[in-house]
Parts: C-alpha cells; sequence; structure tokens
C-alpha cells in the first residue's frame, strides 16, 4: 500500500505476480491465433489509427487530437474505434484475405467488461458470405480456450463449453423466447416502428419519452436477451433487425432483417460480424442519419470519410467481424476482470 490507504502501483512486483498469468495466456493466445490465420490464408495488416473519422454510429465516442502541419496549420484526427474504414479500404485495393490487431479507443466506456482503450481483432474475407465469417468465429474462440488448456469458460456465476456446437438463434426468435416480442412486428420497410415496440415492451423496460425504437430495442436485448445468451456453450445471435444494421447488408428477400450476427459466452459478447454492405449511396444515408441522432442525443457530429465510403462502392463482396479481443482472453483464461489481461492498464488507472 502506499500513503493515505491507496493501493501500491499495478506494477509493484507483488500485484503485477497477480496478473502475470493472464498475460501469459494473452501471449498463448495471440500466437495461436497468429497461426491459424497464417494457415487460412490471411495476411495481417498494421492500419492507421489517427483518422479523418473515427466511426459513424450513434453511441459511439472517441478521442479526438489535434495534428500541427510544417506550416502551423491544424487539422482535427480522431483515435479509431474500429479500423473496419481502414481494412476495406484494403479491400478495395484488392486484398482477399485479412486480419489485424488492433489498438482501438472509446470515450464514455469504462467498466468490468470496458475499457477507453482495448485490443480489437478484425477479420475479412473477401467474396465470401456471413456464414464463413461466423464459422470462423466460432473456431477462433476454440482455439483460444486449447491455447490455454480452459475447459469451460464462465463469468458471474455463468459457464460456457467453448468447444461445444454452438447454439444458432435469430434476434426474432431469441426476443420472442425470452420477452414475448414479436420484433419483426414492429418493423416495416426496414424502418422500425417505436410505438409498436413501446407498446409491447413497455411492461418489461422503462421507456423514456425520447427513446427511440433502437432504444428500447437496446433496453430489452440487454435487460432479458443477453442473460440467457451463451449458457452451456456458444449463441450465435443472427438476422439482427435492419434498424440495427449499421455497416450491415439487408438480408435478399427480407428487408426487416440485417446480415449482422454477434456470438455471445457467459453472457458476454465477444463478436460482432457483418456481410458487408457494398452500396455507398445507402451507406452515406445510414451515416448521415446516424449523426442527426447523434447531435440530437449528443450535440455533436463526426464528419464522414468521404475516402472511405468511395472504396465502399469498389469494394467486392465480403463478410467481416471485429472480436474483443481482452475479453476473449478474460474467459480463455479465467480472469475476473478485463483490466487483467492487458499487459499496462488505462492510464492514471492503478
Amino acid at each position: 500500500m502506499t500513503g493515505q490507504g491507496q493501493p501500491s502501483p499495478w506494477w509493484t512486483p507483488a500485484r503485477y505476480a497477480d496478473r502475470r498469468p493472464f498475460l501469459r495466456a494473452r501471449s498463448a493466445i495471440t500466437r495461436a491465433l497468429r497461426v491459424w490465420f497464417e494457415e487460412q490464408g490471411f495476411t495481417e495488416v498494421e492500419t492507421g489509427i489517427l483518422q479523418v473519422s473515427p466511426g459513424n454510429e450513434t453511441h459511439l465516442h472517441a478521442p479526438r487530437t489535434e495534428l500541427t502541419g510544417p506550416d502551423g496549420s491544424r487539422t482535427t484526427r480522431y483515435m479509431r474505434t474500429s479500423p473496419e474504414f481502414a481494412c476495406k479500404k484494403l479491400l478495395a485495393a484488392g486484398e482477399p484475405k485479412i486480419y489485424e490487431f488492433a489498438r482501438v479507443f472509446r470515450d464514455r466506456e469504462r467498466g468490468d467488461l470496458h475499457l477507453p482503450e482495448f485490443t480489437m481483432l478484425e477479420w475479412y474475407r473477401a467474396d465470401e458470405g456471413y456464414d464463413a465469417i461466423m464459422a470462423d468465429s466460432v473456431v477462433a474462440i476454440a482455439h483460444a480456450a486449447q491455447a490455454t488448456g480452459i475447459g469451460t469458460f464462465s463469468f458471474r456465476g455463468r459457464t460456457a463449453d467453448p468447444f461445444a456446437e454452438p447454439e444458432l438463434l435469430t434476434v426474432g426468435g431469441a426476443f420472442q423466447r425470452f420477452s414475448g416480442i414479436d420484433l419483426l412486428a414492429t418493423i416495416t420497410d426496414g424502418e422500425g416502428d417505436r410505438a409498436a415496440l413501446a407498446a409491447a415492451a413497455g411492461s418489461q423496460v422503462r421507456i423514456a419519452g425520447d427513446d427511440s425504437w433502437s432504444d428500447i430495442f437496446s433496453k430489452v436485448l440487454v435487460e432479458h436477451i443477453e442473460p440467457h445468451l451463451g449458457q452451456g456453450r456458444l449463441t450465435v445471435l443472427f438476422e439482427y433487425p435492419a434498424p440495427e444494421a449499421a455497416l450491415a447488408r439487408t438480408r435478399a428477400g427480407d428487408a426487416r432483417v440485417a446480415e449482422r450476427f454477434e456470438v455471445y459466452a457467459c453472457g458476454v459478447e465477444l463478436a460482432n460480424g457483418f456481410g458487408e454492405l457494398t452500396d455507398a449511396v445507402e451507406q452515406r444515408h445510414r451515416f448521415t442519419a446516424a449523426m442527426d441522432e447523434k447531435v440530437r442525443r449528443y450535440g455533436e457530429r463526426y464528419p464522414l470519410d468521404d475516402d472511405f465510403l468511395a472504396a465502399v462502392g469498389q469494394m467486392p463482396e465480403a463478410s467481416g467481424v471485429a472480436l474483443g479481443f481482452d475479453r476473449l482472453v478474460m474467459l480463455a483464461s479465467g480472469a475476473p476482470r478485463i483490466d487483467q489481461v492487458v499487459w499496462t492498464p488505462p492510464a492514471g488507472e492503478t
């Protein structure tokens, strides 16, 4: 302990010794996944952290900085929330299969499962559907478990076997099973009907007057759906509703749902993947709508990356996924908190 009853720094040998087994596990998982990607024919890439836009989703927030040019001019740049924009430019350039252990940044996030600076493992397959990247995700998680020798993931009283056949569950099916809500009945022409979802969910979650359809959806998902996912085995939650499509294309034949999936273990979201949208006009429309909502909610907006939007129109059909690497290490090493599996904690924390 240091003065006034404060804990000693994280680098104190006695404290560091408690974390070291989790960090050794992190190294083992990193090595195992690099070998697996190499065997699958992927190329490891390293893309820039400072970006024109950090991403254009309503509830994502990014640190910003200013670059000073030789002439003294100042340019705003953002710390990326994901390497996605840069990776898709590489797909447009002709790279067929890429992956990156990317350092990313999020403002307004801190907790047992969130860090303001963390590692996102992202990979993309050109000319392959999202079923391929979905299968990749399950295999990658199993490789992480194999690297540490852990047989069962556990977190807050929940367990999941990472080697068992995963549960495949549509979002609509999950809402029906765990909340009794017919979610797809509240979506018309790809747009959510707020009044319909509010009526269906009003007895289960607290709804504020300015909550949007997406807000209500998120409340039900977090409070009534996610705690049931990844119990005993992994859950692959797929066919997300179109209003939650972000950068995913909608499913052919049913505009109410999108080619988006998430993978859960022990109620923890590990991965978020898409059949990638390649319509630049539609992508611009979605980004603009999201930034309009960001202004309404938070009083700020991020610029659009026109270079990225141009690349979207040129990139091939593709699928991609973002996996929270620190969360995966936490489960595969048996660590109780996410800050125990990073080599150095966020600046200023002990």
